[in-house]
């Protein structure tokens, strides 16, 4: 037995340990639970081994944005595996019983549906460079997300999104719709 694995494993081990808030933030990005950032964690070992035994990577070189880039995947490949276990689980509507809410309200229903119906007439109205920056941002995507998958600079994502909510509010004022803000 050499020890040579005995050295990558201590420096392996480094590299996770060095780079494991880096993970966990990528994981809080993607909204995954504590076990689930405990299972990125383990993945991320796992491709970075994976790594070193085909040669393409040197654990001791390791850059932050190789580890970002492979616990971003990791973090997706989690979140689809979990869709499709949902989807695998689900009943077809015409089989599920649906029990009623307790505190259902006819006339709210009435109002959030056409509240959203406002929403998205007044996204329409927006500047069509600003549009798909509000949705995904409405949608619960981060500017820096965004820019990402957008492929724009940091700096082009604020400008249009901060510019498309400003259009948004001024098009939901001239809706008459009236919000509260904290002071």
């Amino acid at each position: 037995m050499s020890s040579a694995p005995d050295a990558f494993s201590a420096a392996l081990e480094d590299a996770v340990a060095r780079f494991s808030s880096l993970v966990r933030r990528v994981g809080s990005r993607y909204r995954l639970s504590e076990a689930d950032v405990d299972e990125v964690m383990q993945e991320v070992r796992i491709r970075l081994w994976r790594a070193r035994s085909t040669g393409s990577e040197q654990i001791e070189q390791l850059s932050a944005s190789y580890v970002y880039r492979t616990a971003a995947s990791a973090a997706i490949d989690i979140l689809r595996r979990r869709r499709a276990r949902h989807a695998e689980s689900t009943v077809p509507l015409e089989q599920a019983e649906l029990p009623a809410p307790a505190s259902f309200d006819p006339a709210r229903g009435v109002e959030e549906s056409e509240l959203g119906e406002k929403l998205a007439r007044a996204v329409e109205a927006i500047t069509p460079s600003r549009r798909p920056v509000v949705r995904m941002y409405l949608a619960g995507y981060s500017r820096e997300e965004v820019a990402a998958l957008m492929g724009w600079s940091e700096a082009k994502t604020r400008n249009l999104l901060y510019r498309g909510l400003a259009d948004l509010r001024e098009r939901l004022t001239e809706m008459g719709l009236r919000w509260e803000t904290k002071e």
